[in-house]
């Protein structure tokens, strides 16, 4: 390695003693990457320069400054030159190198990953110019060369604060409030214009003295939970007028003299009235007999965001006020010496809880999974057996920074890749910290599958995945719908990076939205809310609960960058490339293959099973996973030469919505279907027939649909050490080849007491057919409808017989009856798996 023994300047040449060159380059390197300049510092900031580059991944680097804080969004070569001017001062005879990260290689020939091995120094101090990275060139321009994944454009970098930057910073933050406020508008007008069929065809029923409700596939089981809570609602005022505060006269808390829970019931609610419409998770825990409390976990790079947890106050003891806390920006350095370690799990082995995490959606927060009252999947598992957590996104309803503030545009500089592989991993390392288990199960909708997808890849972080027993993705969005292709989402696409900055600003998008949270009434803000992301998504309230719509609209929109937002909708990555981990190129190629797979499948494919239960595909796809071999992996070399994923992903288990105009699930299942990722090991996959984005999460039969089978899946998943400590879970008490007890199921506290039903189903319509919707075909078996809108109960058990139908296929096709098989799929013309 050559010493440096001359500074190159702009304006020409100077020679310089090794050493104060090597002090000179090392100070303007720390000073252009520091938190404040040093006349801004102060006794109270300390020293805020930048003093090394840490690299989480070698495409991910985070300054250390030299009072301990950490800085986000700092390009890698950037960083690579800070190490290599203070190992130089330092005295190292060969400096470090950026570590070398994986490389993967894409079908039309792109390579993904980090490829800077060492940092060339530059032939000029204009060559750097040239690159316009110095903190007060225009924000518009100060886009730093960064080599990472083409589908991932490199960050704006923004140096300490100044004069000319708090002049640019007012000025984008100023037109892009006036500019995105006609944006909020032109959606409204759209909205409005787009409802105006509705509202006819609802006056003109109501009119004709029709009930226009009356459609609703679950209108009957509506009415019904809505007299329920309205009986509950009166219960508590009644109750609350006696002076007590739960039905039972008692708070439902452990009792520290006997140290034992109250044995009068299971769950007992210390809330409860008419609904206030708050964002609080531990109100809405509290109604249903549980509890939520709020721990702070530190990013990599400096981000606070909250971590929820899920408890039931009767058998849980909370820890220490310090316990909420930070532990700090190292992930995974939780050990069993430490005295906070599984400080949430005091129970002795065999009735310890087995870890769940749950990461919400796009503009979402955590909330989004405890809507539903009992029907709420995070109070469901956690009721079942289950320690939940819920994970939401960095910024969320309160922007934090250890360093950073809301005006700070590197606050604000980050996108999705930083979500998954910084958020998801501190979030995760802090679940396992606290409960001293060495996996947990994920659960991830829509956008929070995409960060974890994103995270997993060889090229991103993908050792996350050995922290994780099974990867549990609803409505998974890795490509993108026919919803990209309307109006204005292709307008959005024409929209330059300078523009949409201009436009929407350097900082949280829209943040008229969230401080419009504060202002207008709830009920309005929800029914608002609905309206809008209605329009724009092309979602509707069918299959929910519209008594509770309001409500579910109370956790969204939540603060995410602008530069988050163009990720999603710009004209450089996702929405041009309808795909997270691939180009557009790579898609067609794939497109073509897939041509000749159908017209191939199309000859020799016939439906073998179209009369197996869906308790019985669950049961096999799960076999399968134990199985020494696992037979259902496509050996295709050619295709597996660019997968995007390698050994380390964990086992996978699939919700895809059949309706579903904002993601391409069915896209998605035949990638793994076909060959293209020979590391991912499906575990489950269905595909929910008439479904729409978020009725996995809100709709009424998502329980009996989607619930009852991620508690199962989680379950069969957890490692064997792990299953030992833990207790079983409500459902899975029965062997896997067992059906389980459809009378013993989790309690329902708001609906009346009934048992929660086997299955509800939805039944044909006259309106329903008109509308060509996906209705459940009813078996000549199953007991007669007396009313075309009542709420059935279909056992989820198997026919008489079935076993007998399998083994004479067994005969016909040659295939044994304990070969793992996945037939969840019900699209014919890919019917491969």
């Amino acid at each position: 390695m050559p010493h440096f023994e001359e500074v190159i300047y702009s304006n020409g040449y100077q020679k310089l003693p090794e050493k104060s060159s090597a002090a000179l380059e090392y100070a303007r390197q720390a000073q252009r990457l520091a938190h404040l300049r040093p006349s801004q510092e102060n006794d109270e900031t300390g020293s805020t320069q930048a003093a090394q580059a840490k690299f989480v991944t070698p495409l991910d680097p985070v300054v250390e400054t030299q009072n301990g804080g950490r800085l986000p969004a700092v390009p890698v070569d950037e960083a690579a030159e800070l190490n290599r001017l203070r190992d130089q001062l330092d005295g190292y005879e060969i400096p470090r190198s950026p570590p070398r990260g994986a490389v993967r290689q894409g079908r039309d020939g792109m390579t993904y990953g980090a490829r800077l091995q060492s940092p060339p120094a530059p032939a000029s101090r204009s060559d750097v110019e040239e690159q316009k990275h110095a903190p007060d060139a225009p924000l518009t321009e100060a886009v730093p060369v960064s080599r990472t994944n083409p589908l991932f454009p490199p960050l704006p970098m923004y140096g300490p604060p100044s004069l000319m930057r708090t002049v640019q910073c007012y000025f984008f933050r100023s037109v892009s409030s006036v500019l995105s406020l006609g944006f909020l508008i032109a959606i409204v007008i759209g909205c409005i214009a787009d409802a105006v069929p509705r509202i006819i065809r609802y006056t003109r029923r109501v009119m004709l003295l029709q009930n226009p409700e009356y459609d609703r596939p679950f209108y009957t089981e509506e009415k019904q939970r809505a007299q329920e809570r309205r009986a509950a609602e009166k219960a508590w005022i009644h109750q609350r007028s006696k002076g007590t505060h739960t039905p039972s006269g008692e708070k439902g808390l452990y009792n520290e003299k006997t140290r034992q829970p109250p044995q009068d019931g299971a769950f007992v609610p210390t809330e409860g009235g008419p609904d206030p419409l708050v964002v609080d998770v531990g109100y809405y825990a509290r109604r249903v007999g549980l509890d939520a409390e709020t721990f702070e976990v530190e990013t990599e790079d400096g981000f606070i965001i909250e971590l929820w947890h899920i408890f039931n106050p009767r058998d849980y003891q909370k820890p220490a006020p310090s316990s909420y806390k930070m532990h700090g920006p190292d992930v995974f350095k939780t050990s069993r010496d430490d005295p906070r370690f599984a400080e949430t799990q005091p129970f002795p082995d065999g009735k310890k809880k087995y870890p769940v995490l749950m990461m919400h959606g796009l503009l979402q927060c955590a909330g989004a999974f405890c809507t539903n009252d009992d029907d709420s999947l995070a109070f469901y598992l956690a009721k079942s057996g289950y320690d939940v957590w819920l994970g939401n996104n960095r910024c969320g309803f309160t922007p934090k920074h250890t360093l950073l503030t809301y005006d700070d545009p590197r606050m604000w500089a980050w996108n999705i890749r930083q979500m998954g592989v910084l958020d998801l991993a501190a979030l995760i390392s802090r679940v396992l910290a606290e409960t001293g288990f060495p996996k947990l199960a994920l659960i991830a909708h829509s956008q929070g599958t995409t960060q974890t997808f994103v995270a997993l890849a060889k090229e991103q972080r993908p050792d996350i995945g050995e922290k994780i027993s099974v990867f549990c993705a609803l409505a998974p969005a890795a490509y993108a719908g026919p919803l990209i292709g309307k109006m204005y989402f292709k307008v959005m696409q024409t929209v330059t990076p300078a523009m949409f900055r201009l436009i929407f600003g350097i900082h949280a998008f829209i943040p008229l939205m969230m401080q419009a949270h504060h202002i207008i009434p709830a009920h309005f803000y929800g029914w608002l809310g609905y309206h809008v992301f209605s329009f724009l998504f092309s979602w509707s309230d069918t299959r929910w609960d519209r008594g509770l719509r309001d409500r579910m609209f109370q956790w969204a929109p939540v603060y995410v960058s602008a530069e988050s937002m163009r990720w999603w909708l710009g004209r450089e990555c996702f929405a041009k490339q309808k795909c997270i981990l691939a180009t557009r190129e790579e898609g067609r190629l794939e497109d073509l293959e897939d041509e000749e797979d159908d017209e191939l499948i199309r000859k020799l494919y016939v439906d073998r099973e179209p009369h197996v239960s869906q308790r019985r595909k669950l049961q096999r796809n799960l076999t399968s996973f134990h199985c020494a071999t696992p037979t259902h992996v496509h050996h295709d070399r050619t295709r597996g030469k660019y997968a995007w994923y390698n050994n380390q992903f964990p086992p996978l288990a699939l919700w895809v919505c059949g309706a579903d105009d904002l993601v391409d699930g069915r896209r998605l299942l035949r990638r793994f279907d076909r060959g293209r990722e020979p590391h991912v090991r499906i575990v489950h996959k269905k595909i929910i027939e008439g479904y729409e984005h978020l009725d996995v999460i809100w709709a009424m039969d998502a329980i009996e649909k989607v619930g009852k089978e991620v508690r199962e899946v989680i379950w069969r998943t957890v490692e064997p050490e792990s299953a030992k400590v833990c207790r079983v879970p409500i459902g899975c008490e029965r062997p896997l080849e067992e059906d389980p007890d459809v009378n013993k199921d989790v309690p329902m506290l708001h609906s009346g007491g009934r048992l929660r039903m086997a299955s509800i189903s939805e039944v044909p319509t006259i309106a329903a057919k008109k509308a060509g919707a996906t209705i459940r075909e009813v078996d000549e078996n199953e007991r007669p409808v007396a009313d075309a809108n009542e709420t059935n109960i279909d056992v989820s058990r198997e026919r008489d017989g079935e076993h007998d139908y399998l083994r004479q296929e067994e005969k016909v096709f040659g295939k044994p009856l304990n070969e793992p098989v996945f037939t969840d799929l019900q699209e014919k013309e890919n019917p491969l798996g």
